[in-house]
């Protein structure tokens, strides 16, 4: 799909993160919206189900979540009544402790992680489902590369990714949260990560 994103975004920019789904929705024959239920996940989840009630929601579960991230997601989809396509690593939790462990970022098995736990699930999930769209909870301020995008981006395969509260701050987030009665989950862990600041690989 070919778009002026330039002039999309300053269109986007006065409007609501509800907005902003609805148009990318008229534009799209195959959306997704993305998920781990990490802090604030319940934002975008619900302005995107409130829009298109049986979108689906891709969940890559790394299978390291802790008990609480679990416990959240299955509250969030039970309460927006969420159309999720899990995806999990091929490989079991307990199979790759014995023979991987989570190697640390410096370590160069760290790249093997990534790709069986996060990398592998979500190009999987990509290639069932085909989108045209994506959404994503992206913000400014979040990475580098983050604040290098925009509301609408384009991703290497021609992807349109939306990020409707791309502008937002966490306080405005919490205030929407509270409002439309949604909980939030803050004892969440990527082990691709590790560090608050560093991209997972999926969007860079």
């Amino acid at each position: 799909m070919s778009l002026d994103l330039n002039k999309i975004n300053k269109e986007l920019s006065a409007k609501t993160p509800l907005e902003i789904v609805e148009w990318a929705i008229n534009l799209a024959k195959s959306p997704v919206v993305t998920t781990n239920f990490r802090p604030y996940e319940a934002a975008i989840l619900k302005v995107t189900s409130a829009v298109k009630k049986d979108i689906k929601v891709i969940w890559c579960d790394t299978g390291y979540n802790t008990p609480n991230t679990y416990k959240h997601a299955e509250e969030v989809i039970n309460k927006l009544n969420l159309n999720v396509k899990l995806y999990v690593p091929k490989q079991t939790t307990a199979h790759r402790d014995v023979v991987l462990g989570i190697p640390n970022i410096e370590d160069p098995k760290h790249k093997l992680f990534t790709d069986q736990v996060k990398l592998e699930p979500f190009k999987r999930a990509m290639a069932e489902h085909k989108p045209d769209v994506w959404f994503t909870n992206l913000r400014k301020g979040q990475t580098a590369f983050r604040d290098s995008i925009d509301i609408v981006s384009q991703d290497k395969n021609g992807v349109l990714k939306v990020s409707p509260f791309y502008n937002w701050t966490d306080k405005e987030l919490d205030v929407f949260l509270e409002e439309n009665n949604l909980p939030n989950e803050f004892k969440y862990f990527d082990p691709t990560k590790q560090l608050a600041n560093r991209e997972c690989g999926l969007h860079a």
